[in-house]
């Protein structure tokens, strides 16, 4: 992954984020060593500081690798919440399961493998936040199926919306993954039912609340 901001910065701002807890820690060595694609420490803290605004109690992640993003919401929503882990791998979700149960918050998390938006089909009910983070040519059909489902006044949050640079630039003929995110970026800020910012941090994040 290209940072998107200039190197010194992103540095920089990697070396405040306070150091992390010893689960998490090891989540980001195993992620690293075997190339799993996880959020990092810096949009983690985003995540739970934005669930923890939103006051999210129900939440549903979309493509959730060994559970790293899982834990900063899992956290984030206490004791009373859910959070809905998804993964299409059953390996992950075994390594997640342990994971979250050394983290202590295993009991506030549904465990689902197989397609993330087909399980989002079939789970009933509204979310707090939804936070999408499956494969890129998905991606607009994830806008259509996950904003219906986000009550109002919630987030739907969403990870590589700028993809390395490659969102600004042309998509290559048979880029389907930059395709895909290029498509979604409209159709978030298009959307009326949607306010939307992208921060450009890590690999952008995209973040819409629901207004209407």
């Amino acid at each position: 992954m290209t940072p998107i901001v200039e190197p010194r910065t992103e540095r920089y701002l990697q070396d405040l984020i306070p150091r992390r807890d010893a689960v998490l820690r090891d989540m980001e060595r195993y992620a690293a060593a075997h190339d799993v694609p996880i959020v990092g420490p810096a949009c983690g803290r985003v995540l739970f500081q934005l669930a923890r605004l939103a006051g999210a109690r129900r939440v549903f992640e979309m493509g959730s690798a060994i559970g790293y993003s899982t834990v900063w919401l899992a956290r984030a929503v206490g004791s009373g919440g859910v959070v809905y882990y998804t993964d299409g791998d059953s390996a992950n979700l075994r390594r997640a399961q342990a994971y979250l149960r050394r983290a202590r918050v295993i009991d506030r998390v549904r465990l689902l493998t197989g397609d993330a938006l087909e399980l989002l089909k079939s789970t009933d009910g509204e979310f707090d936040l939804i936070f999408n983070d499956v494969n890129k040519e998905q991606y607009p059909e994830v806008f259509r199926l996950a904003v219906p489902r986000v009550r109002l006044g919630g987030l739907f949050v969403t990870d590589n919306v700028l993809w390395s640079g490659r969102a600004a630039r042309a998509a290559a003929r048979g880029d389907a993954e930059t395709a895909g995110i290029q498509n979604f970026n409209r159709l978030v800020y298009r959307s009326p039912r949607l306010f939307t910012t992208i921060v450009p941090l890590r690999d952008g994040l995209a973040v819409c609340q629901r207004i209407r």
